[in-house]
């Protein structure tokens, strides 16, 4: 009974939960996986003495407390804040620029990296000694703070600066699936030739990105990783704090790889509704599902959804056995893709995201301009996966060499 309450109360401190029908082993794994922002005593000495400059946002805790605040009242200097996509205190919606502002709790200066600079200017560096990344990824290609990383890294690199990466999980560390992004569509959701979701934690990832040259002119940046203690790739992890508005529970990350593919596509993923991501309709679907859902504009989340106000008819993915099926697939869904478009009674305009204020563009998203193309020609799921293998093998092999956990 004492057992079982510490590892309650463990669970509790370091916000990790368990969802679902899991075997004791694993929930007694996840319990004890410890972030590198958690273990203090293995970076606090030398964060001391130092101007810090800190790339976080609400994901950024230690315990249940930011890690500024937290830092800040163990004495560390903490000198500027560097804030991604949705802000420093994450309440900024999807693609929404965020200004420069200075944190009403602290005082300290707030730089954003999703308005008019990306990438910390020279300037923004002159004061900071070192550069702190504590930031929660969720392992997709397409997902933003990636390329914040790799921007930061380049910034330091250029200015001699230090970064100390507080390492986390990937909730799909198990999960390496979809098409290399050939390097004609890159962009912002997709900088560096790696399938949609590429399994490893920022940490590792960061070693890659140094060690394949991907910085401007192959620079490389200096790094110190504090590693996730007691992880392995395979391990589940539910996010202690919503990575981003739009990915507000653990199901809607789960099916993020697959259901943000339709952001290219004229199906709304349930932006306008408290459950993103895990819903998938049209309006002229009615009469082909009987599922239905509504997008409104929600402040902080999705001021202005595709398909506002209109009754949008399709797929309800937010149950434990379809999540729980995806997970156990070790894949990215293509059925869905390919049910809708069959579905959708005008499929000159399937791909037309126009409409769309998200992300937009298929192409970006796949990654490769061959995924519409496979869709539109209504090939297999096996043959699409098999014009993947190829990139997605050499891509496995190279990602051993980065690789800090099992």
């Amino acid at each position: 009974m004492k057992k079982t309450l510490l590892l309650a109360l463990l669970a509790g401190l370091l916000g990790t939960a368990t969802t679902g029908k899991e075997k004791k082993s694993d929930r007694k794994a996840k319990s004890v996986i410890i972030t590198g922002a958690d273990q203090t005593d293995k970076y606090l000495s030398y964060l001391k003495g130092k101007r810090i400059g800190m790339v976080v946002n609400q994901t950024s805790i230690i315990g249940k407390t930011h890690s500024v605040d937290s830092l800040k009242s163990l004495g560390v200097n903490i000198v500027k804040i560097f804030g991604p996509e949705h802000g420093f205190r994450g309440n900024a919606s999807a693609g929404v620029h965020v200004e420069d502002e200075k944190d009403p709790k602290t005082g300290i200066e707030v730089v954003s990296l999703y308005g008019k600079n990306h990438k910390p200017s020279k300037e923004s560096l002159s004061n900071v000694d070192l550069m702190v990344f504590d930031i929660q990824d969720v392992g997709a290609r397409f997902y933003t703070y990636i390329a914040t990383m790799h921007r930061v890294m380049e910034a330091c690199a250029e200015s001699g600066k230090e970064l100390l990466i507080l390492d986390r999980p990937n909730p799909h560390g198990y999960l390496i699936d979809g098409p290399i992004l050939d390097m004609a569509n890159k962009s912002g959701i997709g900088i560096h030739p790696v399938p949609i979701a590429h399994g490893m934690t920022v940490g590792e990832y960061a070693k890659m990105i140094n060690g394949e040259k991907w910085l401007a002119n192959g620079v490389q940046c200096k790094i110190t990783i504090i590693p996730v203690a007691n992880y392995s790739h395979d391990l589940p992890y539910d996010l202690p704090v919503n990575p981003s508005p739009n990915l507000n529970t653990p199901e809607s990350i789960i099916l993020y790889p697959s259901t943000c593919l339709f952001e290219g596509t004229v199906i709304s993923q349930g932006r306008g509704t408290y459950t993103p991501f895990t819903v998938l309709g049209n309006p002229q679907l009615k009469g082909k599902y009987t599922f239905s859902f509504t997008p409104k504009s929600i402040k902080g989340m999705s001021e202005t959804p595709l398909h506002m106000n209109e009754e949008c008819y399709g797929l309800n993915l937010r149950n434990q056995e379809t999540v729980a099926a995806l997970r156990k697939s070790g894949k990215i869904n293509l059925k869905w893709m390919m049910d809708l478009y069959a579905a959708y009674p005008d499929k000159e305009k399937f791909f037309d995201s126009s409409q769309s204020k998200e992300i937009g563009n298929i192409d970006r998203l796949a990654g490769v301009k061959q995924f519409k193309e496979q869709i539109v020609a209504g090939l297999s799921e096996e043959r699409i996966r098999k014009s993947w293998k190829k990139g997605l093998d050499g891509f496995k092999n190279m990602r051993k060499k980065y690789l800090i956990y099992q």
